[in-house]
């Protein structure tokens, strides 16, 4: 092989680095999420006692998060889903995120929120080992979000609370509407969807997507 040559195979291969990067950095990861709970101190020592501590079973991919070994069953007027996953760390507020298809079995109507919009949403009752409690609201299905820092923002030309557009690759992909931009200084670069809509894109936590800048 000549210099040349060479030379010329050193280019080409910067080249594909390069394109390979600029292709990988608008990419997003996907966080798929089932139904879970998360509680207040007051709602979580009447489900499993006075002075009773979360314990944490697996760190979540944002900073703080964590799911917890505890579950409570939620009980709706129609019917009661078991065994219902609790997140950590303890909130101000307890929240109760279902699944769409959740709503016939458990008799209620869930709007769709983001974390923590609370007013205006049913409550539902949560029965733990120890007792039960009977939340006023905060029963909600979760609108979808994409979590990123404040580099990732710049970065990818968005702002905090934006609705933006998701492309979705693969057989069963599509355009998502509606996604909600969430940003913050530790935050992991993570778009969020429950269960319901990564099944029907096909979507798994291996996927990923981007966003679409619509003009």
């Amino acid at each position: 092989m000549d210099q040349c040559e060479t030379i010329m195979k050193i280019i080409l291969a910067a080249v594909k680095s390069t394109s390979d990067n600029n292709i990988d950095s608008e990419q997003i990861p996907v966080g798929v999420f089932n139904r879970h709970v998360h509680l207040m101190t007051e709602d979580l020592e009447k489900l499993y006692g006075a002075g009773y501590e979360l314990t944490k079973f697996k760190e979540l991919s944002q900073p703080g998060q964590f799911v917890c070994k505890e579950t409570v069953d939620v009980c709706g007027p129609n019917g009661t889903i078991e065994k219902v996953r609790i997140l950590g760390p303890i909130r101000k507020a307890s929240q109760v995120e279902i699944l769409a298809s959740d709503c016939l079995k458990l008799g209620i109507e869930a709007p769709v929120r983001l974390s923590g919009e609370c007013t205006g949403t049913p409550g539902i009752t949560l029965v733990g080992p120890k007792g039960s409690t009977q939340i006023e609201s905060g029963v909600m299905v979760a609108k979808r979000h994409i979590h990123m820092s404040l580099a990732d923002a710049e970065r990818l030309g968005v702002q905090n609370g934006e609705s933006v557009c998701i492309e979705v690759g693969g057989e069963r992909g599509g355009i998502l509407r509606n996604t909600i931009i969430c940003v913050a200084e530790r935050s992991i670069l993570e778009c969020h969807l429950d269960v319901d809509e990564a099944n029907a894109m096909g979507l798994d936590s291996s996927s990923t997507v981007r966003i679409i800048h619509e003009r």
